[in-house]
């Protein structure tokens, strides 16, 4: 006797939304179904909240705004009248006025069925639970015959609480035959092996296919690199997309028995330092194009962190939309300027020398009577990098050209950068990235060039860039080591600080000089103001500074890295722990 055989095709839309263009959204979607029609699909799949953008934050309170979405949703809904491929599309959605995040299922001309997600994240850059009412754990919808589950982003991030619902288990006690998994899921190292390992678990527990689909796009500080993939009940990996690209692939899915199965490309993925240089492109690219900037413009110093910027940005954008321009003073090393030079010829960008010297002697005559008397200091020297930054501010006023600020973690850590010098700008690419793996990016692009980069192939940062020390160059002789330990202390100690929130007296017992480690937490404690006023950049680690990492500024707290007590739990009455209800009760 011969098996049933049947056969299912779903259109993957890794596509890239801009943040509350609903109608240019919409018509990604038409696009993705025209393709979809074409493949003979059944279905097309959007990422999480794709018709608004994703995260859309306080814009999606706005009733205008849901409204626009709402009316864009029922415009496609219409559409699918013709009989072609289903649609399951992210938006907005209010229903009883409370606001949902919703994946509304588009088929036979109307709004065939609306699932809200139910576990909503409130940890790290997410804030969902102040934006959208919770969802019930719903059963699967039908397409074509075919059940299917559709789980939201979080509902399938297993965690542990008391209001958690197991989406999962209810779609398979429903019925459900295969899994299809929109999200928004931000760009971090390493994690698509998370992402992967939450699947495996997934379909482990449900024995189902599961497909998890993400956007690829740049939205203010997060990247979102794509990579989306396709896992079969077996839990063999049946397709993965590229990352950091847009991709349309539809995947047929055919049951054999009961048993769905796929196959599909399997692209090979970023890791490492080339997936983190691909953000920070991904990233400046999309902050560029969404705000409607013609180009940029960005201060080349001779040093590594601005030629990294500058060939991040000539590959986001093209050399034609990068504008250099060398600001020397007296302590500018001629190599410095050479360097510069060389890094412009190599990249093909526009560059300009414009020496600073007549507007900083102009500064210090103006405040002569008021510093007399007062020793040179700080103060000096930050009247170069504020001069500076005056004029590229006047260049990006008159050209349109938006400035790219080039401080990397290591400084915005410990505040070495300069307020209104060389901290102006309105993006800065490689803010996330600490100063060690800064040169290993450097040396990478020389290299490698990634997949889509718009520079040229083969050695584009001088290679004395990145081997000589480095310098602000604000005073004679000057290098950061006087001021800063070895940049791989600094950053081994950084990271301990600030992505793994450790203790001091658990740093020092790590190794590390206990006089280093509490005068750099006290650098990171007292540079916070600083940060609030940086401009945004690209997310890579696991902490950023922006929306992960959010401290007062005025805070008296401060770690002395000594080992306190442990919790003396004899101290607590019986019964202090009682919830308000039972107290009232």
């Amino acid at each position: 006797m011969t098996e049933r055989l049947d056969a299912f095709a779903v259109t993957l839309a890794q596509l890239n939304p801009t943040m509350g263009d609903i109608e240019g959204n919409a018509a990604k979607v038409r696009s993705a179904r025209e393709r979809a029609i074409a493949d003979g699909a059944d279905l097309v799949l959007f990422p999480e909240l794709f018709i608004a953008g994703y995260p859309p934050e306080d814009l999606v309170q706005k009733p205008a705004f849901q409204a626009a979405c709402r009316s864009v949703i029922e415009a496609l809904a219409r559409e699918t009248a013709d009989g072609g491929p289903a649609l399951l599309v992210g938006t907005p959605w209010v229903e009883d006025g409370k606001l949902y995040n919703a994946c509304a299922l588009l088929d036979g001309g109307r709004i065939a069925a609306l699932r809200f997600k139910c576990n909503l994240p409130n940890y790290g850059v997410f804030d969902e639970k102040r934006l959208f009412a919770r969802g019930p754990a719903a059963g699967p919808v039908t397409v074509r015959g075919v059940r299917i589950g559709v789980p939201i982003c979080e509902d399938i991030w297993l965690e542990e609480s008391e209001d958690y619902e197991n989406v999962i288990e209810t779609l398979a006690e429903t019925g459900a035959e295969i899994i299809l998994v929109p999200n928004g899921s931000p760009y971090g190292r390493d994690k698509n092996d998370v992402r992967l390992s939450v699947a495996v678990a997934r379909v482990t527990e449900s024995g189902l296919p599961l497909v998890y689909l993400n956007q690829v796009c740049g939205q203010d500080e997060l990247v979102f690199d794509g990579a989306s993939f396709a896992l079969n009940g077996d839990l063999s990996l049946a397709a993965q997309l590229p990352a950091f690209e847009e991709n349309v692939t539809t995947l047929r899915f055919i049951r054999n028995g009961g048993d769905w199965r796929c196959t599909g490309p399997i692209a090979e993925q970023p890791e490492g330092d080339k997936a983190d240089y691909a953000a920070c492109v991904l990233g400046l690219r999309d902050y560029v194009t969404k705000n409607g900037f013609p180009g940029v413009l960005l201060g080349i110093s001779g040093g590594i962190d601005s030629a990294l910027c500058a060939a991040i940005a000539v590959d986001a954008l093209g050399a034609d939309q990068v504008h250099g321009v060398m600001l020397p003073y007296r302590y500018t090393a001629a190599h410095s300027i050479a360097d510069a030079g060389e890094l412009a010829g190599h990249l093909g960008i526009r560059y300009e020398v414009l020496p600073i010297a007549e507007a900083v002697n102009g500064f210090e005559t103006i405040l002569s009577g008021i510093f007399k008397n007062l020793p040179p200091d700080i103060a000096e020297e930050n009247l170069q990098a504020r001069t500076r930054g005056t004029l590229l501010m006047a260049i990006s006023n008159k050209t349109g050209l938006m400035v790219v600020t080039t401080g990397n973690k290591s400084e915005m850590s410990v505040g070495y950068a300069t307020l209104y010098g060389d901290m102006n700008g309105g993006f800065n690419p490689i803010k996330d990235i600490y100063k060690t793996q800064v040169f290993r990016l450097a040396a990478l692009r020389n290299a490698w060039k990634p997949d889509g980069a718009l520079g040229p192939a083969g050695e584009v940062i001088p290679p004395d860039i990145i081997t000589r020390p480095p310098t602000a160059e604000l005073r004679e002789n000057q290098t950061d080591q006087d001021s800063l330990p070895a940049y791989e202390v600094l950053d081994a100690i950084l990271e301990r600080l600030v992505e793994r929130e450790e203790p001091l007296d658990q740093i020092i017992a790590a190794g590390f000089d206990r006089e280093t480690v509490t005068r750099i937490d006290h650098l990171l404690n007292v540079a916070e103001y600083k940060r609030r006023q940086a401009a945004p950049g690209v997310k890579v680690t696991r902490k950023n500074f922006g929306r992960d990492r959010r401290y007062p500024i005025t805070n008296r707290f401060r770690d002395r890295g000594e080992k306190l007590p442990a919790p003396d739990e004899t101290l607590v009455s019986p019964g202090s722990k009682a919830s308000i209800d039972a107290f009232e009760g």
